[in-house]
């Protein structure tokens, strides 16, 4: 069978919103710069590239994809905007790969971008007699009392505390270590090679990640106010969700053929996915589904997952995976995620796959696994090989 592998794979520095770096470079300035360097690394000439599959869950529509690769000067890649909303930049990989797995093309660019602080804010009139129109957000879900479409810290953070039985205090624990390893990663250099720096407005360049909180610690944590006293047994603040955040990522995929023949070492292997829909109120849970289905059809247990990366949405959902499905802390978000890391909503699953096939390397392993929650009940989970 044709093999799906990952010849490039970059990301840009993770910037927070609105306060942050970033927040006048806007998400098609950000995939351009993913994109471009994830094809000056490939080393292929714009002419082999088929497409680029561009995950994007907030920017208003379009088709962003298209638009960044005619900035790129690929006039004859045709290109594709995708939203699976949280799962969007995990999705363009998994889409990638089975184009190139089945033949339809030889050579795919994949990737998410997401600028939250440039996000355009949309005005609708429901009914559209009803005069002025008021700020509006296209729902993920039909709202339910237990799953509100317009707040997640409920819908996904506390429902999911509520059925794996997490707490406060585990809640904050998995925060003050997603912070922590960030932190330290940053620190060691381990993200340099994986990102390229963003140029800006004043023609300086951003290049490191900025939302990681070094100096956090438990006591900070435990003095945050949950978001939603109202609730009994309310675990969710601001210390314990992901970030909002602006960043990038793309990866530039072929045939093993493909690679073979032009003199390619593959960085790594797409393996196996999976997505699963599962009820709006346990959207948290749905990576306990993911996973194991991505594992069946991999062949592969999860003893044979040398790391792991479930994304934080709320730290309660990589609480919940690992207490679940028994996943070791010391194989899972070694290097933070969401929480501690940041969250550039679509981009954060191509990140993901960027940053996982940088610490398999790092580390010596081989099988990777990541995985995440998205809005409407969605899960998806992405296995990777280190070649």
């Amino acid at each position: 069978m044709t093999e799906a592998v990952i010849v490039s794979a970059v990301r840009t520095p993770i910037g927070r919103s609105h306060k942050g770096t970033l927040r006048e470079v806007d998400a098609f300035q950000l995939a351009r710069t993913a994109v471009t360097a994830a094809v000056d690394r490939s080393g292929l000439p714009v002419e082999e590239i088929d497409d680029l599959v561009l995950a994007e869950s907030l920017q208003g529509g379009g088709v962003i994809g298209r638009y960044v690769a005619l900035e790129a000067g690929m006039t004859a890649v045709p290109a594709v905007a995708v939203n699976r909303h949280c799962a969007g930049g995990l999705s363009a990989v998994q889409l990638a790969a089975a184009s190139i797995r089945s033949g339809m093309d030889r050579v795919v660019i994949a990737g998410g971008t997401e600028s939250l602080s440039t996000m355009p804010r949309v005005l609708k009139s429901v009914p559209p007699s009803a005069g002025e129109p008021t700020a509006w957000m296209s729902p993920t879900h039909p709202e339910t009392p237990r799953a509100p479409a317009a707040d997640m810290s409920v819908t996904v953070g506390e429902n999911t505390a509520r059925l794996a039985g997490i707490g406060r205090k585990e809640a904050d624990a998995w925060a003050l270590a997603s912070h922590t390893r960030a932190a330290t990663a940053i620190a060691a250099g381990h993200f340099a090679q994986e990102i390229t720096p963003v140029p800006l407005p004043d023609g300086s360049e951003f290049g490191v990640d900025e939302h990681p909180r070094a100096g956090t610690t438990a006591e900070r944590l435990a003095e945050l106010p949950v978001l939603h006293p109202e609730l009994d047994g309310a675990v969710i603040t601001a210390g314990n969700s992901a970030g909002l955040n602006d960043g990038a990522a793309a990866l530039v995929v072929t045939s093993d053929g493909y690679a073979a023949a032009h003199g390619i070492a593959p960085l790594g292997r797409v393996v196996a996915w999976a997505s699963v829909g599962v009820e709006p109120e346990r959207t948290g849970l749905a990576p306990t589904l993911a996973i194991p289905l991505a594992l069946e059809r991999a062949g592969l247990k999860s003893s044979d997952i040398d790391l792991f990366e479930i994304n934080e949405a709320f730290t309660t959902v990589a609480a919940a995976s690992s207490k679940i499905l028994g996943i070791e802390e010391t194989r899972l978000n070694v290097n933070g995620s969401g929480c501690g890391l940041g969250h550039p909503v679509a981009a954060t699953g191509a990140r993901m796959v960027v940053t996982m096939l940088g610490e398999l390397r790092r580390r010596g392993a081989t099988f990777g696994c990541l995985s995440m929650c998205a809005g409407g009940g969605l899960g998806s989970a992405l296995i990777v090989e280190l070649l």
